[in-house]
């Protein structure tokens, strides 16, 4: 089974995170879920977006670097929305990196060094018209990363993975969980 860290949205570490956890965990992997906020959670998106800003974006990745330092190399890394960024970096420059799974976000290959790190897969996952997600950048990085995998569900609501957040689409988040899963099951 797989040694996963999932970093969590802007909304902060929440049951709705907690949970999505929990359905992987069920499965027989290993999943660590760091607090970024230190136990801030936020009822919107802007809320949470706000505290990131004022901690600073490079602080949030900073402290996501730090939450794997005694994890071992041979990680899954995942990151839902604001959680993309520390994922997205580790799994572009950590050493060990087995996948990146990117939930509602993600950005540019250039953002963390310009390469893609040979034998990482790429899992990603957003709505078709999600303004918070930018489409555009999770498209132009499934092309960017050779057999990347890039999952489209209809609609335009941001988080919909988060079960405690009013944007939860139980449906699209059972695909993501079974696809998550079968990509696990693909590693080894």
């Amino acid at each position: 089974m797989a040694e996963l860290v999932l970093f969590h949205n802007a909304l902060g570490l929440t049951e709705g995170m907690r949970a999505f956890a929990d359905r992987l965990r069920s499965a027989g992997h290993h999943v660590a879920l760091p607090d970024l906020f230190h136990g801030a959670t936020f009822g919107t998106v802007e809320e949470g977006v706000a505290h990131a800003e004022a901690i600073g974006f490079d602080e949030i990745v900073s402290r996501g670097e730090a939450a794997v330092a005694e994890l071992p190399a041979q990680l899954v890394y995942g990151g839902f929305s604001l959680g993309a960024m520390p994922a997205q970096k580790l799994a572009q420059n950590r050493p060990g990196a087995r996948a990146l799974l990117l939930y509602e976000g993600g950005v540019p290959l250039s953002a963390y060094g310009g390469a893609w790190p040979d034998g990482v897969v790429l899992q990603i996952h957003a709505k078709e018209e999600d303004d918070w997600s930018e489409v555009d950048v999770l498209q132009e990085l499934a092309r960017a990363v050779p057999a990347a995998e890039l999952h489209l569900y209809p609609g335009a609501n941001h988080l919909f993975t988060d079960a405690s957040f009013d944007a939860y689409d139980e449906r699209a988040t059972d695909m993501v969980a079974e696809r998550t899963l079968d990509m696990l099951r693909r590693l080894g």
